[in-house]
């Protein structure tokens, strides 16, 4: 297995990456081998790669461009393909659809659509909106309006969700194929809580529910999923932070474990990932305990393509942190495993 960890560059962002990192994971230790720090366009925080994992693409934070790269089949080293804008000033987030066709890119104020080439290489964009909607109370995170923070497609690759910081909305979206324009559902949105910060959202992966992490006021909301209608209900809300914890936190990210029992979420300011027990029934959550991620700022974590493994990358320690999960509780138990890295922001896995 082989891991794409991006990273934030900049001294604006006080960071300490050199770009995007390459890494082999042994399959019988778990240790990880460096192989090259491929130097980049400023702070590739998000990466993602196509299905077949011949391509990886990165949107920048504080930039204005998306970036492209080839997957050398042998040595699993990059090789830069071009880049195109954004048509925005901060990409915190990119998908590639499932078809491979286009990859997606909330790229600060919107969401752009770009064409990938036959080479891997990305085509101007052929779609860029910026959803509606009010700001939230919080001038310095929500002042400029609309934000999305991510784009996720749901199972069926119908329908194009995201999550906006600025607006307290979870927009919906389909995306023609044919085209690569986007339309809004109908409904076009679910609201949040005023001042919630919707952040991340993951499907369950066999049931109608999905779980939307809130940055601003640390919650997670479930929700029932209609993949017919394209409709979000909401459900239940609960704290990512235990009841007895008075210091600042905003939540960060969230999976759903693929055993559809188990659901993670990071706190920036508790430093810790929260596990959750989910309802068979309905879906609702149950909280299990906290784990320290044994660093600061835990922006990003996710899980290994078998779901036995837990990685965190701690941006402000410069530390990726392995965690096994205990197959009963579903627990993170500390593995002994810390890659450092300066400013990690996001981990993709290749098999």
């Amino acid at each position: 297995m082989y891991a794409y960890v991006g990273c934030f560059t900049t001294a604006h962002r006080k960071a300490r990456g050199k770009g995007i990192s390459v890494y082999r994971v042994d399959d019988a230790t778990g240790a990880w081998a460096l192989i090259e720090v491929f130097e980049t366009i400023a702070n590739p925080g998000f990466v993602a790669l196509d299905s077949k994992q011949r391509f990886l693409y990165a949107s920048h934070g504080d930039g204005d461009t998306v970036s492209a790269y080839a997957i050398d089949p042998q040595t699993r080293k990059l090789k830069f393909l071009n880049q195109q804008p954004s048509h925005g000033d901060n990409g915190p987030h990119l998908i590639v659809d499932p078809s491979d066709r286009y990859v997606v890119v909330a790229n600060g104020p919107g969401i752009a659509v770009l064409p990938i080439n036959a080479d891997g290489s990305l085509a101007p964009s052929t779609d860029a909106v910026v959803p509606p909607g009010k700001e939230g109370p919080y001038k310095r995170e929500q002042g400029l309006g609309a934000h999305p923070h991510q784009v996720v497609f749901d199972a069926s690759g119908r329908f194009l969700l995201s999550p906006d910081k600025g607006v307290d909305a979870t927009h919906i979206y389909k995306l023609d194929l044919a085209s690569g324009k986007l339309a809004p559902n109908d409904p076009s949105c679910v609201k949040s809580r005023y001042g919630a910060g919707p952040r991340h959202l993951s499907f369950h992966p066999s049931r109608p529910f999905a779980y939307l992490i809130n940055e601003l006021d640390s919650t997670v909301t479930t929700y029932q999923w209609d993949g017919v209608r394209g409709v979000l209900t909401p459900v239940h809300i609960i704290p990512t932070t235990p009841a007895t914890f008075t210091g600042d936190n905003t939540g960060a990210e969230l999976a759903v474990a693929p055993s559809g029992r188990f659901v993670y979420v990071s706190n920036r300011g508790h430093n810790s990932i929260a596990t959750f027990a989910v309802d068979a029934i309905d879906g609702t959550l149950a909280p299990i305990g906290w784990e320290p991620t044994q660093g600061r700022k835990p922006r990003f974590f996710t899980l290994d393509p078998a779901g036995e493994m837990l990685y965190v990358a701690n941006e402000d320690s410069d530390t990726i942190v392995a965690f096994s999960l205990d197959a009963g509780s579903g627990k993170p138990v500390p593995a002994g495993l810390i890659i450092a890295t300066g400013s990690p922001s996001c981990v993709a896995f290749s098999a």
